[in-house]
C-alpha cells in the first residue's frame, strides 16, 4: 500500500514538474518570437517598415477584436462586473500607461540591437522598486537599493561597451521601461487593491481599446501623414497577421505561466530568455556583443537573480506565517470546543 502510494505521490510531482517547465518553455518561445518577429517587421535592414505605432495599433486592433468575439460572441468567458466610474478611474489609466510603454519599446528596435535591448530591460526591477517606494506599495530597505544600485551599474558598463550606441533608442527604451514599471504599479493600486482581476481574455477586452484609442492620436499626428503619402505601402496579411496571433498568444501564454506556477517563475525564466535572445542576436542576426556588453550584463544578471532570490525567500516565508496561523486557529478551535464540552458535562 505504502509503496503504491509513495508510486503515485511520486509520479504527481514529476507530472506538475513537467508541467511546470511545459509552461515555461511555451512562455520562452512565444516572448522570443513577438520579440524577434517585432525586430524583423520593424529593423530598416530586414523588412523595413519602421512604423511602431502602427505596429502597436495593428496588435490592439487584433487583439481587442478577438476579445470581444470570445466574451460577447462566443461567450467563453465572462466579463468583469465594474462601473463605468471604475473603469474610467481603474482601466483607462493602466491602459494609457500600456500603450506608451509598447509605442516607445516597438520604437527602440529601430534603433538598438536586440542583445542590448535585453539589457536595457533589466533595469525593470529597479524602476518597479523605486516607483512601489514613492507610492508606498514597497517599503524602503537599504540592502534592496544597495541591490537595486549594483542592477544599474552592470547595466551602464554594459551601455559603456555597447558597438552600435543611440542615445535616442536608449532614451526610447527607458522610457518604455519607466511607464512598464509605473504601469505593473498601478496595475496593484487601481484594480489589485480593489479586488478586480482580469484573465488575459478580459485584460485585452477592457485595456486593448484604451490601448488604442491613446495610440490613435501620435499615429494620427506622425505616422499616418507618411503611410498616407506612401504609395508603396501595401498591407501584408501574412505578415502583418502571423505577428498579432504571436502577439495574442504572448497574452494567454504569460496568464498560463503565472497561474499555473508564479510570478518568480515568469521572472527567472525571463532571464533564460534574454540570455537566449542576445546569443541569437548575436549568431544569426549578426549583432555585435562586446566583452564590456557581457561583463556589465553579467553584474546586472547576479543582481537580478540575487533579487529575484530575495522575493523567493520572503514568499516562503509567508507562506509559513500563514501555515503558523492556520495550526494557531486549529488549536485554539479544538480549545474551544474542549472547554464547551466540559462545561455541557
Amino acid at each position: 500500500m505504502s509503496s503504491g502510494g509513495g508510486r503515485s505521490l511520486s509520479d504527481s510531482v514529476i507530472k506538475k514538474i513537467v508541467l511546470s517547465y511545459t509552461y515555461v518553455a511555451i512562455w520562452i518561445f512565444l516572448s522570443f518570437t513577438v520579440i524577434v518577429y517585432n525586430k524583423y517587421i520593424l529593423d530598416r535592414k530586414m523588412y523595413n517598415w519602421p512604423f511602431p505605432i502602427s505596429l502597436t495599433m495593428i496588435h490592439m486592433s487584433f487583439c481587442s477584436s478577438l476579445a470581444f468575439f470570445l466574451v460577447k460572441i462566443c461567450k467563453l468567458v465572462e466579463p468583469v462586473s465594474m462601473s463605468k466610474e471604475v473603469y474610467l478611474s481603474s482601466v483607462v489609466p493602466i491602459g494609457a500607461l500600456y500603450a506608451f510603454s509598447l509605442w516607445l519599446s516597438n520604437s527602440a528596435y529601430i534603433y538598438l540591437s536586440v542583445s542590448f535591448i535585453q539589457m536595457l530591460k533589466a533595469l525593470m526591477p529597479v524602476a518597479v522598486y523605486s516607483i512601489g517606494v514613492m507610492f508606498k506599495k514597497e517599503n524602503f530597505k537599504g540592502q534592496t537599493m544597495a541591490n537595486m544600485m549594483s542592477i544599474s551599474v552592470g547595466v551602464a558598463v554594459a551601455a559603456y561597451g555597447e558597438a552600435k550606441f543611440d542615445a535616442w533608442g536608449v532614451s526610447l527604451q527607458l522610457g518604455a521601461v519607466a511607464f512598464e514599471a509605473t504601469r505593473l504599479v498601478m496595475i496593484q493600486i487601481l484594480l489589485t487593491s480593489k479586488g478586480i482581476s482580469f484573465n488575459p481574455i478580459t485584460s485585452l477586452y477592457y485595456v486593448a481599446p484604451c490601448c488604442l484609442l491613446f495610440l490613435s492620436v501620435p499615429w494620427l499626428l506622425v505616422e499616418f501623414p507618411i503611410l498616407r503619402d506612401s504609395s508603396s505601402f501595401h498591407f501584408d496579411w501574412f505578415i502583418f497577421g502571423t505577428n498579432s496571433v504571436c502577439a495574442f498568444a504572448l497574452n494567454l501564454a504569460v496568464f498560463l505561466l503565472v497561474g499555473k506556477t508564479s510570478a518568480l517563475t515568469m521572472n527567472v525564466a525571463g532571464v533564460v530568455k534574454d540570455w537566449l535572445l542576445i546569443a541569437f542576436s548575436w549568431s544569426v542576426i549578426k549583432d555585435t556583443v562586446t566583452p564590456i556588453n557581457l561583463v556589465g550584463y553579467g553584474l546586472a544578471f547576479l543582481g537580478v537573480a540575487y533579487y529575484n532570490h530575495t522575493k523567493l525567500q520572503a514568499l516562503k516565508a509567508k507562506e509559513a506565517q500563514k501555515k503558523v496561523a492556520q495550526v494557531d486557529d486549529e488549536q485554539g478551535r479544538l480549545l474551544e470546543e474542549r472547554v464547551a464540552d466540559n462545561q455541557e458535562k
